[in-house]
C-alpha cells in the first residue's frame, strides 16, 4: 500500500512539474504566439528577413530580378488562412454531430488552401532555380537543406544530400 501511495505521489509530482514547465516555454513565446499560432505580422516579418538573407548570399544578376520577384511572392505566407477560425459562441450551440461536420468541413478546407500554397510555392521555387548559375544552385541547395534540418522529423541525417 505504501509503495502505491509513493508512486503515485511521484506520477503527481512530475506531471505537475510538466504543466508548470509547459505554461513557463507557453508564457516565453507570447510575444510571437497566439493561442499555439504564430502571429501573422512576425511570420511575415521573418520570411521577409530570410528572403533578404537567401537574395544577398544568391548575389542575382539583374537579368534575374524578375524570375526574384516572381519566386519572393510565391514565398510570403498566406497569413489569411492563418486567422480564419470558426466562431466559438455559434459552434457552441450547434449540436455534437453538426459541430463535427462543421469542423471537418472546414479543416477541408484548410488543408486544400494548405496544399495549394504549397503547389504554388513548388513551382515557383522550380521556375526559380531554373534560371539560377551553378554557383547559385549551390546556394540554393544548402539553404533549403538547412532549412529543411530545422523541420520536425527532418534532422541533419534525414534532409537530402546537396547535389553535385
Amino acid at each position: 500500500m505504501k509503495k502505491l501511495v509513493k508512486t503515485l505521489l511521484i506520477a503527481g509530482a512530475l506531471t505537475a512539474a510538466g504543466f508548470t514547465a509547459m505554461a513557463q516555454s507557453q508564457d516565453g513565446m507570447a510575444g510571437h504566439m497566439d493561442h499555439g499560432r504564430m502571429d501573422p505580422a512576425k511570420m511575415e516579418q521573418m520570411v521577409s528577413q530570410h528572403l533578404a538573407d537567401f537574395k544577398a548570399k544568391l548575389k542575382l544578376a539583374p537579368a534575374q530580378e524578375g524570375a526574384w520577384t516572381t519566386f519572393a511572392a510565391a514565398m510570403k505566407p498566406n497569413t489569411a488562412n492563418m486567422s480564419k477560425r470558426p466562431d466559438r459562441a455559434e459552434m457552441e450551440k450547434l449540436p455534437l454531430p453538426e459541430r463535427i461536420d462543421k469542423m471537418r468541413a472546414l479543416r477541408k478546407e484548410h488543408m486544400a488552401s494548405m496544399e495549394a500554397n504549397m503547389d504554388k510555392r513548388d513551382e515557383a521555387i522550380k521556375t526559380f532555380y531554373a534560371v539560377l548559375t551553378p554557383e547559385q544552385k549551390k546556394i540554393a541547395e544548402a539553404e533549403h537543406n538547412k532549412m529543411m534540418a530545422h523541420r520536425p522529423g527532418m534532422g541533419p541525417d534525414k534532409a537530402a544530400p546537396a547535389k553535385q
